[in-house]
């Protein structure tokens, strides 16, 4: 299943209609929906390189609005939206065991991480910070800066060196992504260990 969704949203980049379909995907990515908004976003770049940036932007807003559906739902409709959701792609016992392990400073790392590197995947995160009810405006500003970076990074990187470095993004930015996640949580932890 996630092959064919992969390939559908792979497919949309060619419509005329891309930069509306960018924006849906990003929106559900962040709430309900499995393929990331990369997928979209690269081969629109890649084909309308001084769009780049306006890509980029569309996005992260949508992504942003995304991720406060998410948290909304989390916060108000877990068990009638979110829980069956988290059922349908698997992701449920990750989802528990999260929310039985977490304290609003793991919630805080969390958002960065999965921000960044969909690590966990951001709609995991997104519900789980309205289900511990995290702060509306960190969430926010934490979405915008670890969302924001990500696709600008991509935007910037696709319109610096073009076909040559979409391989690179979709088999290392990941990886990358993820080290420099892991140095974060790293970060984080010394902090603990000093105070």
């Amino acid at each position: 299943m996630l092959k064919s969704l992969y390939t559908w949203t792979l497919t949309l980049a060619a419509r005329p209609s891309a930069a509306w379909w960018l924006a849906i995907i990003a929106f559900l990515e962040s709430s309900i929906f499995l393929v990331p908004a990369d997928v979209l976003l690269m081969p629109m770049i890649l084909s309308r390189p001084h769009r780049a940036w306006r890509y980029a932007l569309l996005a992260t807003v949508f992504s942003v609005l995304g991720g406060i559906a998410g948290w909304f739902i989390g916060r108000f409709a877990f068990e009638s939206i979110a829980k069956p959701v988290l059922a349908f792609y698997g992701k449920l016992d990750t989802f528990e065991h999260l929310s039985a392990s977490v304290d609003y400073k793991t919630i805080l790392l969390l958002l960065i991480t999965s921000g960044l590197a969909h690590l966990p995947p951001i709609k995991v995160v997104t519900i789980l910070a309205g289900v511990v009810n995290v702060s509306l405006g960190t969430f926010v500003a934490s979405a915008v800066i670890t969302r924001g970076g990500r696709f600008l990074l991509i935007a910037w990187l696709l319109h610096r060196y073009g076909e040559a470095i979409r391989d690179f993004i979709e088999k290392r930015l990941g990886l990358l992504s993820a080290l420099a996640a892991a140095a974060l949580i790293g970060l984080y932890g010394l902090y603990k260990l000093m105070h």
